[in-house]
């Protein structure tokens, strides 16, 4: 069931929200931590949700395409999910059992498993974690060095894996770990990542992928190479806050192979882009390959939180007590995983979202072709990103221009203005992010993109 909501009509930006007029964002402004960072850009006091638009509590609509960052698969409120908590309550079921399994709870690892490849399923563990992704991170960790004795971690550049202290350490970006001095970074070792349109090497396409694998083949080969052999390599098949960029299946081939053949642990972080997102339930199934390890979160608890870590029994070597965390036994999110998990499949909504987003991807590239200040049009399935440039600046060894955050940020305040959530992404916040709910129509993409136009041609003229 969807809403009916209509998309808000323009109106200037002083009369979409204020903060000085609306007490509520007073309040959050005056007594929230300085850490808080959507409010900055998304000012509003939201009360109502259903399916892919929310309403403020000024009465204005919105479609929303951040989605709480991929959790909400199904949108806001979807039926389903709202009768499985309903039913976990009505009858009185434990509504916490740190790691005492229930029914509930068996329910829930046997659709997690009847959803992940059944070759990896059927050798697989699972260990539930503290309620957020990056609680699942650091569990991977710890199981990996218990496993090997090792105590390396191979990442990233562009990766994001959280915020706690060892998955920070393992992040790209530079300006969340500043402040911060000494991490576990000692112990972590950054390679390039295909990111096709900045390739790292200055060559792009195959090549840049090519040169990308003997890279790391001969860094993990090479006695003179200066980096020990690592517990883990960690990845994303799709890197989500660096500004979906797609790893080419090829690289995740080659890199599958590269680590099995070192006996080096594959981690794939599947907490954005995992259960159907970007067109396949993991994004990792693209390239056809099984990682050692995967570590999920978002999506499968239904909009409630939950984190797990499933991986190989062959490295379910670590000792009872090892990893914990009170809030690991949360009934409703595992009740409202499992309703997501089978409306999924039942619906086909990987499918789905690998058409839509197609589409919706059509109908950027459309909209590319007109606005140079659009450098690269990128993603998979339902996780895309816009990267903007300024077409008159200094281009790079690929001939791409210059990264304009400062117009990415114009353009999401006119989409704002306008009716349309989206976030910003990527190096220097120069990308626009659209992740709605997977439950979006082609009628909806294509109001989300003429939006999206709109916002960037009033973007452009302001600029000059």
């Amino acid at each position: 069931m969807q809403a009916t909501f209509d998309v808000i009509e323009e109106k200037p930006i002083e009369t979409l929200y204020s903060l000085e007029q609306n007490p509520l964002l007073v309040r959050q402004a005056q007594q929230e931590s300085n850490a808080r960072s959507y409010p900055r850009r998304i000012p509003l006091a939201l009360r109502r949700a259903r399916g892919i638009h929310v309403e403020d509590v000024e009465g204005r609509r919105f479609i929303d395409c951040l989605a709480g960052a991929g959790t909400l698969a199904l949108g806001h409120n979807h039926p389903v999910v709202v009768e499985a908590i309903r039913r976990v309550l009505d009858d009185e079921l434990p509504l916490h059992t740190l790691d005492l399994t229930t029914p509930v709870k068996d329910r829930f690892v046997q659709d997690l498993f009847g959803v992940l490849p059944a070759e990896f399923a059927r050798q697989a563990r699972i260990q539930f974690c503290g309620p957020t992704g990056t609680d699942a991170v650091e569990a991977a960790l710890k199981l990996v060095r218990t496993a090997t004795g090792r105590s390396t971690v191979l990442a990233f550049q562009g990766g994001y894996h959280g915020m706690s202290q060892g998955a920070l350490s393992l992040m790209g970006n530079l300006k969340a770990k500043a402040p911060l001095g000494s991490l576990l970074s000692h112990g972590v070792q950054f390679l390039p990542f295909p990111y096709d349109y900045r390739c790292p090497f200055g060559l792009g396409g195959a090549q840049g992928v090519q040169i990308g694998l003997r890279y790391i083949a001969n860094l993990l080969n090479d006695p003179e190479g200066g980096v020990p052999p690592p517990a883990a390599v960690i990845v994303e098949a799709v890197q989500g806050e660096a500004g979906a960029i797609p790893a080419d299946d090829a690289w995740l081939r080659g890199l599958r192979e590269i680590t099995a053949h070192a006996g080096i642990p594959l981690i794939l972080d599947e907490i954005q882009s995992g259960f159907a997102r970007t067109g396949r339930m993991f994004a990792f199934e693209h390239a056809g390959i099984l990682p050692d390890v995967v570590v999920l979160s978002k999506a499968i608890g239904g909009s409630l939180p939950l984190s797990v870590v499933v991986y190989h029994e062959a490295l379910d070597t670590w000792q009872p007590g090892a990893h914990a965390g009170t809030f690991r036994g949360n009934q409703m999110a595992m009740a409202a995983g499992s309703a997501v998990i089978r409306y999924l499949r039942e619906h086909d909504l990987a499918e789905h979202a690998e058409r839509v987003g197609r589409r919706l991807q059509d109908h950027l590239q459309a909209i590319q072709r007109r606005y140079p200040q659009l450098g690269d049009v990128r993603g998979r399935g339902l996780m895309l990103g816009v990267e903007i440039v300024d077409p008159d600046g200094t281009p790079d060894a690929l001939g791409h221009p210059p990264v304009d955050p400062a117009l990415a940020s114009a353009i999401q305040q006119e989409c704002l203005k306008r009716g349309l959530i989206l976030e910003l992404g990527g190096r220097h916040g120069s990308v626009v992010r659209f992740l709605p709910p997977l439950i979006i129509t082609e009628e909806e993409v294509g109001q989300v993109a003429d939006i999206f136009e709109r916002a960037l041609s009033a973007a452009v003229r302001a600029e000059g």
